[in-house]
């Protein structure tokens, strides 16, 4: 323990002192020093902003946060001398922690950031200091193993076979891309004898389409858009009311389609973002495969209900679908970016690695030197899988389902509180850990309800999300949405969150009556 001690102290004065010499390699011996010294800097400063801050956020808003950016950033990003490593450190961590949402708090309930657990924020550590890459074997020989294993585990977690396959993702946008992408290539080549990845869409006799619901997530219709097909083609596919897929619409709609029009995918929702509800992929896949279209599962949200023996069963018939989003930096409690993008038949990411580059020379692979360049849109790509094997392995099935489970019932108990507020509706119940509220106010509900959410962020008392609930009367009013993935919330905080709420609302009103 001295001997630990003089070692940080002996890092840390130098990390001080150092000015003019150039910084070591952090996997070096001397970098592993200067990382022990400035990993305390960095978890004394957390911890004391975490102390001095009592909401999820910094009390201010927009323009608070751009004054203190404006005063922390004045200088130039790279001055003319070096600075002191340890000093610098400390004031950059102290101005972005302060400034930063806190999204282990309890009333950080806005977006679908997970608080990353312990073992997955010190996993990041590990994988920054090795820096290793997935492009090539030369580049990270054990991390690519990690990743085909956490994809192989992910694949049987889903139900897929031994020819599935998949990859790593910058997050569920990025998968959906990949999705439209193998999808597109995948039926052209059946359908039409058509290589889009090599021929391109011109000179096509027939047009490709996608079809959707308007509940459909937005990435969709910009993947669409990146592939080639165009937003324009996206035929959207008429929904019940609360924007679910229908087979028997999707059965009408692709029998109605022209015959110069191929239908090269179907999108299924796995969990939606707002209300958490599943479409009957099953179902959905019967159609489509009569019709031989490919069908999509994103279960970018949703596939987090895997992980339960309790909410699992709502995802049944998953496994039918020919590609799955996941999510792990939304229920899976690792740090951003942990998106997954899963095949059930790894084949058809062979466009991908078609390309032959000095990445994937063929005598380098017959021998066993081949990296992951071939399963990805991108070359350079992090060791994410590193922080997602480590966090279940450290939690195992039984923690997971405890985790999942934890944040659906504080989803319930917030929907009890919500229902017994005489000043509140709920818009549904939650199917997941999605709250839907709004509070009842007499005159333009859609713009209290916006002001309120607004007021709550700017005071940092609590951060809150909004949506649009489409009503059987072809309304959508504007709702105020509590996103809950932290587990270790209680009760008690989530009462002061709807407690807060109220008491804004009452004063948003008290001050309007006034200036009346």
């Amino acid at each position: 323990m001295q001997e630990s001690n003089r070692t940080e102290t002996v890092a840390a004065g130098s990390a001080a002192r150092q000015v003019d010499a150039v910084l070591p390699p952090a996997g070096s011996l001397a970098g592993l020093d200067y990382v022990q010294a400035l990993t305390a800097v960095a978890l004394e400063t957390l911890r004391e902003v975490t102390l001095d801050r009592p909401g999820p956020v910094t009390a201010g808003g927009p323009a608070a946060v751009r004054e203190a950016a404006r005063r922390s950033l004045g200088g130039p990003l790279l001055p003319a001398e070096p600075g002191y490593p340890l000093e610098t450190f400390r004031r950059f961590v102290r101005d972005y922690a302060t400034w930063s949402v806190d999204v282990s708090h309890p009333a950080a309930v806005a977006r679908m950031q997970c608080p990353p657990t312990p073992v997955a924020a010190a996993a990041e550590l590990v994988v920054g200091i090795l820096n290793q890459s997935l492009h090539a074997w030369e580049s990270g020989p054990y991390a690519l193993e990690l990743e085909r294993y956490v994809i192989r585990e992910l694949g049987e977690l889903v139900g897929y076979g031994p020819d599935a396959g998949g990859t790593i993702t910058a997050g569920g946008s990025i998968s959906n891309l990949m999705a439209v992408l193998a999808a597109r290539d995948r039926v052209l080549a059946q359908r039409c004898g058509w290589r889009p990845f090599a021929q391109g869409l011109t000179g096509l006799d027939k047009r490709p389409v996608v079809l959707a619901t308007d509940a459909t997530h937005f990435s969709i219709g910009r993947a669409v858009g990146i592939v080639g097909l165009g937003e324009d083609m996206i035929v959207r596919v008429p929904s019940d009311e609360l924007g679910r897929l229908l087979p028997e619409e999707l059965e009408r709609t692709l029998a109605g389609l022209p015959e110069d029009v191929v239908p090269v995918a179907a999108i299924a929702c796995v969990g939606a973002t707002d209300q958490g509800w599943v479409d009957d992929v099953a179902a959905l896949a019967e159609v489509t495969r009569r019709h031989g279209v490919w069908l999509h599962a994103d279960a970018a949200y949703g596939g987090g209900a895997l992980f339960s023996p309790r909410l699992r069963p709502r995802l049944d018939g998953i496994a039918e679908a020919d590609s799955v989003t996941l999510d792990l930096h939304k229920f899976g409690w690792t740090s951003a970016t942990s998106g997954i993008f899963l095949v059930r038949d790894a084949s058809v990411m062979t466009p991908l690695a078609q390309q032959t580059t000095t990445l994937n020379a063929d005598d380098d692979a017959e021998a066993g030197f081949i990296g992951l360049y071939g399963n990805s849109v991108q070359a350079t790509r992090r060791a994410e899988a590193f922080k997602i094997a480590v966090t279940m392995n450290a939690l195992g099935r039984d923690g997971m389902a405890a985790m999942v489970d934890g944040c659906h019932d504080l989803a319930c108990y917030a929907a009890d509180r919500v229902e017994a507020e005489p000043a509140l509706e709920l818009a549904a119940r939650p199917s997941l850990s999605t709250v839907l509220l709004r509070y009842r106010h007499d005159g333009d509900v859609d713009a209290f309800n916006g002001e309120l959410r607004r007021q709550l962020m700017t005071r940092g008392v609590t951060l809150l999300a909004r949506t649009r609930v489409r009503r059987p009367d072809g309304s959508s009013p504007v709702f105020l949405k509590l996103m809950l993935l932290n587990p270790a919330t209680t009760t008690d905080e989530l009462d002061r969150v709807i407690d807060d709420i109220l008491a804004t609302a009452a004063d948003l009103e008290r001050s309007a009556q006034a200036s009346r």
